[in-house]
């Protein structure tokens, strides 16, 4: 194996493709980003780096405020949505068929169909170059209860969370372990078992109605000439035949034919021939 060192750049991945919410639930904005994530856990600080020129941008730098909200596997199409729209232009959260719902802590909204939201505050914006970095503490994180459990621990992986990767959407795949897994001897014997289990990939939808379409068609029936056709012979050693010769089977029709059949049906023939 080889390794080929390339210029400086942006590949660090997987990433999480957030929508980032801000303005206000009577004027909601959003937009995705790719670069946000935690950087500190007590207090619990995050961060969104954009691009001066975005529209949340704009208004994040006079509210000081925003929601990152985690996209899952059925939002996938209105998390592309909102990373290639501005928001100048149009309602994003309409077009993308979003709800906003207040939050607890800020002003700006969350968006309803993520399972989960976290509400953030500006303390600091750095000019990075191409982005700004707007460093925030989390105030609160708003969890859609169907993915806890009786005592209350979250399930999260049950919920398709989305993660881009070098342009391209995917969900979480099979579990690899827990945290800790490497030196709890009872986890590492499970996940030498687990090495043995094959995933197999599910042909998509699509695919399969598209096969099922088909072949529910009817058969098409064959010709007048197929059906007259004989079944080729298997493959044999044994000598190929002579080559076709036509004028050899015109003289054997002719010879077995009566000859006044065949001059009258000559004789039809060229009476049909249109003029030339």
């Amino acid at each position: 194996m080889t390794k080929i060192n390339w210029k400086p750049g942006t590949m660090v991945y997987p990433v999480p493709p957030a929508l980032i919410s801000c303005g206000s639930v009577e004027q909601p904005n959003v937009m995705t980003a790719a670069w946000t994530g935690i950087i500190n856990s007590e207090p619990p600080m995050t961060y969104v780096s954009i691009r001066p020129s975005r529209y949340s941008h704009e208004i994040i730098s006079k509210t000081r405020e925003f929601v990152i909200n985690l996209p899952t596997l059925k939002l996938v199409t209105a998390t592309d949505f909102c990373g290639v729209k501005s928001g100048r232009d149009i309602d994003k959260f309409k077009e993308a068929d979003l709800t906003p719902l207040p939050c607890a802590q800020v002003k700006a909204p969350q968006i309803a169909e993520c399972p989960v939201s976290v509400e953030c505050k500006v303390t600091e914006i750095k000019p990075l170059g191409s982005h700004d970095m707007f460093v925030a503490e989390i105030v609160g994180v708003d969890v859609d209860d169907q993915y806890l459990d009786d005592a209350g621990k979250l399930w999260l992986e049950k919920a398709g969370i989305l993660a881009f990767v070098h342009g391209h959407y995917f969900t979480l795949g099979r579990v690899l372990g827990s945290f800790g897994f490497s030196v709890n001897k009872n986890r590492l014997a499970m996940m030498k078992k687990m090495e043995k289990v094959e995933v197999s990939v599910k042909e998509p939808k699509a695919a399969l109605e598209k096969r099922a379409e088909k072949e529910a068609r009817p058969l098409s029936k064959d010709s007048k000439f197929a059906k007259k056709r004989k079944p080729l012979a298997p493959h044999s050693s044994a000598p190929a035949q002579s080559k076709f010769s036509g004028k050899a089977k015109f003289a054997k029709h002719k010879s077995a034919a009566p000859a006044k059949a065949f001059t009258k049906g000559r004789n039809a023939a060229t009476a049909k021939r249109p003029n030339r």
